[in-house]
Order: C-alpha cells, then sequence, then structure tokens
C-alpha cells in the first residue's frame, strides 16, 4: 500500500510539473503583448487547481476523521494495563500524528 500511495504522489507530482511547465508558456502572451491573457488563463489555472486540491483535501479529511473513533479502538491493550501493552506508545505517537494532520488540513481548508 505505501508503494502504491507512492506511485501515485509522484503521478502527482509529475502533473504539477506539466502545469507549471505550461505556465512558463504562458509568458508569451505578455511579450507578444496579451498580456490581459495570460493574467486570464494564470487566473482560472489556479483556481481550478486550489478548488481541486480543497476538494480532495476537504474528503480527506471528513473520511479519516469520521473513521477516528474506530482507529482508535484499534489500540493494543488487549487486556492488559494500557502502559503494559506492547505498542501502546507508538500506536498513540502514529494516532496523534494523524490527527494533527488531520488539524493541519482542517486549518488548510478554511483559508
Amino acid at each position: 500500500m505505501r508503494e502504491r500511495l507512492a506511485r501515485h504522489l509522484a503521478d502527482l507530482h509529475r502533473v504539477q510539473l506539466a502545469l507549471a511547465e505550461d505556465s512558463r508558456a504562458l509568458k508569451r502572451f505578455t511579450t507578444e503583448g496579451e498580456p490581459a491573457v495570460e493574467i486570464d488563463l494564470a487566473a482560472e489555472m489556479l483556481e481550478q487547481y486550489l478548488a481541486a486540491s480543497s476538494a480532495f483535501l476537504e474528503n480527506m479529511r471528513g473520511r479519516f476523521e469520521a473513521r477516528l473513533a474506530l482507529l482508535r479502538r484499534g489500540e493494543p491493550a488487549q487486556g492488559l494495563r494500557r502502559e503494559d501493552a506492547p505498542g501502546h506508545g507508538a500506536f498513540w505517537l502514529s494516532f496523534s500524528r494523524l490527527c494533527a494532520v488531520l488539524r493541519r488540513a482542517g486549518r488548510a481548508a478554511e483559508t
């Protein structure tokens, strides 16, 4: 699963590089005396990118926030005192990390 996610993120990076390359080509409109065309295309590209990114981020945030209670129940206590359970600390460190990322995603969605 990590490899699949890494491939998808690499694909996303390639798309971002392609968009950056295409955006560099927009300057030809200004050098050819049509800066309004460059302005319109740049604004449209950025608006669409932000909308798509925000929608994706909000969707993922909602999915994982809805699963927090279920994820939390996966704590490796196994009938032991929580502090004595193997993996207790690592579990809560990972869970806290997910919660922190979800808070960051929420703040990003608000802006």
